[in-house]
């Protein structure tokens, strides 16, 4: 195990959220930082959870992301196959064994047998610990009955690379089982003799799995086998930062959040900052930078905070950097329906003007739509407004009239609405929180706009006129 090989072993029970992503991320980083191998595997042996297409739809995620695995269900590799359910004998030859060296064994109990022990070690107000409980009388692995694994509980100490140095008792040792009764093994199993055999040499998993680390060690010894470096990572919190981040606190779908046009590299450079950083203010970063930068010694050990906010600024400022053309391509498939029809180079003087303002992709059919298509007279933008609603309704006709007699003479370049918008200040004696937001409401009909001149220049002399016209009719 010369080279790097890290692996990404998720269970096809659901959708990649973002704690997921982040452990894909940190693996694939280190892999690639020292020019080593990035693995995906499947750990499907929980047969009852699993979901249909959910196999899919984690590489579909790892790949939008530029995640790109070297070995895997669907490309293959040298240590095929990549799926646990396609690997039963491998299991089954390490557990035989295991039973030939006395360290596994037969679990002959009922559920009913077992709930009776755990009842009564807690009416004895003692742990219950299977090892405690082991069979008086063994009998032969068949496979229809679990197999146990055979601990031998002693103190470890261990170096963890995020963590640093870490010791357990005795007593966090039990009997585990090993493969259940229907033949499939568990992932306390499983995933050992997995990356034994795939030669993996760096492990990164969730904080959830720390306690467990102790029964793995025991396993690696009676298996006689060397450990790979393991890394455990911090949990990522909630927005509130006192628990662990959940579906109900937007742990959601990854390719939610690209549906709603969140740029992937967005996403990477938000995520990869989640629990680690390198030292210095910089705030977003490329994939080529995180490789170069990436080392698991900078890793946090406490929780990272799961701010959308955060997320959505970096976002934003990635839309920003875009060139046109790139965003363009970009925006294809969020333009409303009404834009369907509109020319190319209309629709790219429609996204330059909405670049400045966007925060996400999906957001571009709300701020674009009275670009495409005549929208309805709205009373309440001025009811609502704070300066416009202490204005009579022969204020608002006079302040309208006067900027139509204004703009009608006018050739609609930038430079010449600036002008006469400025000029129409000093006439009516108006500030532009005033007189703007009524041009721009009579314009537009919507709460808020990229700038005025500018978005009069795109709609163009004739559009915008009218509409100017149609608001005072209106009153």
């Amino acid at each position: 195990m010369s080279s790097v090989r890290t692996r990404f072993a998720p269970s096809p029970t659901g959708f990649l959220h973002v704690g997921g992503i982040r452990t894909a991320l940190f693996a694939y980083l280190v892999a690639r930082h020292d020019d080593g191998k990035f693995v995906l595997r499947f750990e499907d042996t929980d047969k009852k959870r699993e979901v249909e297409g959910a196999k899919e739809h984690l590489i579909l995620s790892l790949n939008t992301l530029g995640l790109k695995h070297d070995e895997g269900p669907d490309i293959g590799g040298p240590f095929s196959p990549y799926i646990q359910s396609q690997r039963l004998e491998i299991y089954h030859k390490w557990a035989r064994k295991l039973i030939a060296a006395g360290r596994a064994y037969a679990d002959s109990y009922s559920v009913k047998e077992l709930e009776t022990l755990r009842q009564q070690d807690q009416q004895n107000k003692t742990p219950f610990l299977f090892r405690n409980h082991r069979p008086l009388k063994t009998i032969e692995w068949d496979g229809t009955v679990p197999l146990r694994f055979k601990s031998e509980p002693k103190a470890y100490e261990w170096h963890d690379v995020v963590m640093g140095d870490l010791r357990s008792s005795p007593e966090s040792i039990d009997d585990f089982i090993l493969i259940k009764s229907d033949g499939y093994p568990t992932y306390n199993f499983a995933h050992i003799i997995d990356d034994l055999e795939m030669e993996i040499t760096h492990v990164l998993r969730g904080q959830e799995f720390l306690s467990s680390i102790p029964n793995y060690l025991n396993l690696y010894e009676a298996l006689g086998i060397s450990r790979p470096l393991l890394a455990t990572l911090p949990l990522v919190l909630g927005p509130d930062g006192k628990k662990k981040l959940s579906k109900r606190d937007g742990a959601k779908d990854i390719m939610d959040y690209i549906r709603d046009g969140y740029l992937p590299e967005a996403l990477v450079s938000f995520i990869a900052t989640l629990g680690w950083n390198d030292g210095t203010t910089q705030e977003i970063f490329t994939m080529e930078e995180l490789i170069a930068k990436f080392d698991l010694n900078k890793v946090q050990k406490s929780g990272a905070l799961f701010d959308e906010k955060r997320l959505t600024w970096i976002n934003g400022t990635l839309i920003r950097s875009k060139t046109i053309d790139d965003l363009y391509e970009l925006a294809a498939s969020y333009w409303p329906e009404e834009a369907a029809d509109a020319e190319a180079s209309y629709k790219r003087l429609v996204l330059s003007l909405l670049q400045e303002r966007l925060k996400y992709l999906a957001e571009i059919p709300e701020l674009s739509l009275f670009f495409f298509v005549e929208p309805q007279i709205m009373p309440e933008l001025i009811k609502n407004n704070k300066h416009l609603k202490k204005l009579s309704r022969d204020e608002l006709i006079n302040l309208l009239t006067v900027s139509l007699a204004s703009l009608n003479v006018s050739d609609f370049s930038i430079d010449d609405l600036n002008s006469r918008l400025n000029q129409l200040l000093v006439s009516t004696n108006q500030k532009p929180a005033v007189l703007f937001s009524l041009i721009r409401i009579a314009t537009t009909q919507a709460p808020a706009s990229p700038g005025l001149s500018d978005t009069l220049h795109v709609l163009g002399k004739e559009r915008s006129l009218l509409r100017i016209k149609r608001q005072l009719d209106s009153l």
